[in-house]
């Protein structure tokens, strides 16, 4: 089971999600997207609890508030977290979570530690954690299926813009092409020209001489 919250703090409204255990968060792991952040709390155990970016959106580019939708939303789900104040969240992109052999199911590490950003929390704002439990809703994704979809829409992606590029280079050598035909074109306008030219002055040389041969 996973559960998803909407946060309206931003729009369009954010998506975000989280298992119901360390068994649906180790398929999140698995299966997470490029567009997923991941968020923890700092040294206690508690949700992972991820926020799906929009398109194009980077995870430098969260807003303040939605980020501290995210931060209450970890700390509520944590036993111990949810007891303390001055708590840190930790936040990463899913493609900075490693997974190593031997570790526990649900637990992660970072393939690098200065992706890994962090959010004080000085205590639990019920007004946020309430307007979120709203939102909440149950439900049994295809996981895998959706990654598989995903991944594919990415390669249709990548194979579009491909031939995006390669039809703007087919236009740029047809334009080079032709611009260069229309000088070749001018050149040899001008040779026939002057061409014609030495033809007619030489022309006017053989009259002349004709008529002064005839005197």
């Amino acid at each position: 089971m996973v559960f998803f919250f909407t946060s309206n703090v931003v729009s369009p409204a954010a998506k975000i999600y989280m298992g119901k255990d360390k068994f649906e968060n180790e398929d999140l792991i698995k299966y997470g997207w490029p567009e997923d952040v991941w968020f923890h709390v700092d040294k206690l155990s508690s949700a992972h609890v991820y926020l799906r970016l929009e398109r194009g959106q980077t995870w430098d580019d969260i807003p303040e508030a939605l980020l501290t939708d995210l931060a209450q939303l970890t700390k509520a789900n944590s036993i111990e977290g949810n007891k303390k104040s001055n708590l840190t969240i930790i936040y990463t992109p899913w493609s900075n979570l490693k997974k190593s052999p031997g570790m526990e199911t649900g637990q992660v590490s970072f393939h690098k530690n200065n992706l890994v950003k962090r959010i004080h929390v000085k205590e639990r704002e019920n007004a946020i954690i309430n307007r979120l439990n709203k939102t909440k809703l149950e439900k049994y994704p295809d996981l895998a299926e959706e990654k598989i979809g995903r991944e594919k829409e990415e390669r249709n992606e990548q194979r579009e813009e491909v031939r995006k590029r390669r039809q703007e280079e087919l236009r740029y050598q047809a334009q080079k092409r032709k611009e260069a035909e229309s000088k070749s074109y001018t050149h040899i306008f001008k040779e026939d020209k002057m061409r014609s030219n030495k033809h007619l002055a030489a022309e006017d040389r053989d009259i002349n001489e004709l008529e002064e041969d005839f005197m």
